[in-house]
């Protein structure tokens, strides 16, 4: 076991279902606690731990022999953003797995894609709960210290994060818990192990706080049925309460107190000011209908300049950057108070309606596969290409041992330009949104990729416009040009994006009375909402969900009526999309690629290849063809870019394997030669069939001194013996002689003869 700790604390105590580890046989002073779930022999183990005692907070879980220390700190000085300057940083050490790393340094490099998103799951599990008013720096750091290779870190990570806080002396409004949820035989299982989730059709990872409140959603499907989803995240919750009970009481053990913070106060008289020169006026362009995304924004900051140089005008000692804070505050309720009064949103829109839908397919003939969606303003372009099995995604070796998966034949790639929202930024790698959104993209469309696709599948969706969702309009768009790919889906698959707008009764943010729960939310429903519910699936089920909720917990009940409504609308997104193409394109484009397997006699194998691989390679250089072994069948695999290089690489092949192995001479060896051309310096003959002509040269043709070949009286077609004496290292010819085996009979003979 890894901590030693667990051994040493006895006795235990049960309560209320949680047992408690203590090294006293008092309670009051509880070190650990291990909590069990519904049918499950493994426990979860949250401890106190020792490690780290200069940081706010230190938290250690545990789950089979995955063991994950996660520590906490936060500057005493407040940032100078109006913003929570959080950062997460898990880190997927080699040692915890006995491994040691790759690369050519031997140590943890930059974080991997699995490492980006984990530490966005735990961000957006953590980030809701921490005052609206705590604007200092805080940073968590996540330390795998051991993985055992049957429960995965990441869940644990949020737990521990959770105890880590409460176990500190930051301002945070929790604890969480978190549950991993698989489904076997139509039935939810809680932290299932990496066996169970191999065949498991759901991944879906549940966070909530007391009351069985919601504060962050993740999932992927392969095409779950709403209401065995539904029942899902209903028993994650559930059992999400017993963790964040014990966290609770272990936090209360410690009893350490939070720490008291400068937060930014706004007068209620510069409310009152501000919002007296501006609530008309920002009325007027929440209800004029007829603003795009760029005239809104300019409208409402020249609304903004304007109320600021008058306060500040009327005031000199204003402070510009509380006033500005005002405004925003002044602005975000008025919003939101239009859309729960009206049930009328900025666009003109009601509640579940769909922004106008415009689609277009096989824009680009060269290309394999191409897709134009546009919702709204928000417009996304999608490319497929298709490569050989050999162009497959690798994983990197930690994740492959916590996640199974070696290697992945789909990968969605999503990019997000600076001129996509009319800014000018930096252009380079994928930052850590665009890989977060890619993921999404992708979780939602790949289970109606079929398992035995043969070409390797990357999907690009490059963002030209965004004014709202697009990573569920890539998912549109990329389920579009997967069709017109030819690539046989399951499905169209279609993503929607959900908002809501809450006010709370007696300003408790735990007691939500009325809500708006909005569709296909644009940009700035997302900025002054309360959520973004994003949602993925086939007209039969549901394949993704991403809920970024950014109150502090979200009732099941709206979480279900969100689903709901969800579900609604990627219907009908999928009947529009029906229109242009509703099934996989089955005559294949010119440029489509092409596979075949076959078979070279083993006896052939070597002239099919040649020396070094240098037949394959000129394949591949003149021609791009790839050739590939199959172990299995003991077959090769073609793959070629279309039909007419695999052609021509057929030609080449059936020449390279038709044709006679060339035989190895032996040097010094005798060779019956035959002559095929006779010149002045000697003759051209061959040794065997097929054989490129080589020369006899005159002076290695008799022992007498001949300066022409004709005045032997030779013939083409006659037959002699000759000597081979291998290659001339300069010019690379053969060198062959027929004087020597000339001896002094057969040179008398040829003097009375002449």
């Amino acid at each position: 076991m890894l901590f030693r700790t667990f051994s040493k604390l006895r006795p235990h105590v049960w309560r209320n279902g949680i047992k408690h580890y203590s090294k006293k046989a008092s309670t009051k002073d509880v070190d650990s606690v291990a909590v069990s779930f519904n049918n499950r022999t493994a426990e979860l183990r949250l401890s106190s731990t020792d490690f780290a005692q200069f940081a706010d907070g230190c938290g250690v879980a545990q789950l089979g022999d995955t063991s994950v220390m996660v520590t906490v700190v936060s500057k005493t000085k407040p940032s100078s953003s109006n913003f929570m300057p959080l950062t997460v940083d898990y880190r997927q050490k080699a040692a915890a797995a006995g491994r040691i790393p790759t690369n050519y340094h031997r140590r943890e490099m930059a974080p991997s894609e699995h490492e980006i998103l984990t530490s966005r799951l735990i961000d957006r599990s953590l980030r809701p709960l921490f005052p609206s008013n705590y604007y200092y720096e805080t940073q968590i750091v996540c330390n795998l210290l051991a993985v055992d290779g049957v429960y995965d870190p990441e869940v644990l990570c949020i737990n521990a994060s959770s105890l880590a806080l409460s176990l500190s002396d930051v301002p945070w409004n929790g604890p969480v818990g978190a549950v991993r949820v698989g489904m076997i035989d139509n039935e939810p299982i809680v932290n299932p192990t990496r066996r169970e989730m191999a065949a498991s059709p759901l991944n879906l990872i549940v966070v909530a706080m007391s009351q069985n409140l919601v504060v962050m959603l993740e999932s992927s499907a392969q095409n779950i049925l709403q209401p065995d989803f539904l029942k899902a995240i209903k028993v994650g919750v559930k059992e999400c309460q017993k963790i964040v009970q014990a966290i609770s009481q272990l936090g209360k053990a410690k009893n350490k107190g939070k720490r008291d913070y400068t937060a930014v106060e706004i007068d209620e008289n510069l409310m009152t000011a501000v919002r007296h020169l501006s609530e008309m006026r920002l009325k007027e362009i929440f209800q004029n209908t007829t603003h795009d995304k760029l005239s809104r924004d300019e409208a409402v900051k020249n609304v903004r300049v304007d109320v600021l140089d008058k306060i500040k005008a009327e005031i000199d000692s204003i402070n510009i950057d509380v006033a500005s804070e005002a405004f925003g505050a002044v602005c975000k309720q008025i919003f939101r108070d239009l859309v729960l009064e009206n049930d009328v949103r900025c666009d003109g829109r009601s509640l579940t309606d769909l922004r106008d839908i415009s689609v277009k397919v096989d824009l680009f003939k060269p290309l394999h596969g191409t897709a134009f969606f546009q919702r709204g303003q928000t417009q996304v372009l999608c490319t497929v290409s298709l490569d050989s099995p050999n162009s497959v995604l690798q994983v990197d070796p930690i994740s492959m041992l916590t996640s199974g998966l070696k290697e992945k034949n789909f990968f969605l790639h999503y990019e997000f330009p600076p001129y996509a929202v009319k800014e000018i930024g930096r252009m380079g790698p994928a930052v850590r949104r665009e890989v977060g959104h890619g993921a999404l993209a992708e979780k939602g469309i790949r289970p109606v990729i079929p398992s035995d696709y043969p070409f390797t599948i990357r999907l690009t969706s490059e963002v030209l416009q965004s004014n709202g969702s697009s990573s569920m309009a890539s998912i549109c768009g990329g389920s579009l040009a997967l069709m017109d790919a030819g690539v046989p889906i399951d499905a169209a698959v279609a993503g929607v994006a959900m908002g809501l707008i809450t006010r709370y009764d007696n300003g408790d943010p735990k007691q939500i009375g009325e809500y708006k729960i909005l569709t296909d939310i644009l940009g700035i429903e997302d900025y002054m909402g309360d959520m973004d519910f994003k949602i993925a699936g086939t007209k039969k089920g549901i394949t993704a969900l991403q809920a970024d909720i950014k109150i502090p917990g979200l009732p099941l009940k709206i979480v279900m009526e969100t689903v709901m409504q969800a579900c609604d609308a990627k219907s009908k997104i999928i009947d529009i999309m029906n229109r242009v193409i509703n099934q996989p394109r089955i005559d294949k484009k010119s440029t489509m690629p092409v596979m075949e397997l076959i078979e070279v006699p083993p006896n052939k194998r070597g002239q099919f290849i040649g020396p070094g691989g240098i037949n394959l390679k000129r394949l591949l250089v003149n021609h791009g063809v790839q050739v590939t072994f199959q172990d299995d069948s003991g077959k090769y695999s073609i793959f070629a870019p279309n039909l007419e290089a695999m052609e021509e690489a057929k030609e080449i092949i059936n020449k390279l394997i038709s044709t006679d192995r060339e035989p190895l001479l032996e040097f010094g060896g005798v060779y019956t030669a035959k002559i095929e051309e006779i010149r002045d310096i000697g003759v051209m003959v061959t040794l065997y069939q097929g054989m490129r002509p080589a020369l006899l040269h005159v002076s290695q043709l008799d022992q007498r001194k001949v300066s022409d070949a004709r005045v032997l009286n030779l013939e083409v077609g006659q037959e002699m013996q000759v000597k081979y004496f291998g290659l001339d290292p300069v010019s690379g010819q053969m060198r062959l002689s027929r004087k020597v085996l000339q001896g002094p009979s057969s040179l008398g003979h040829n003097l009375q003869k002449s």
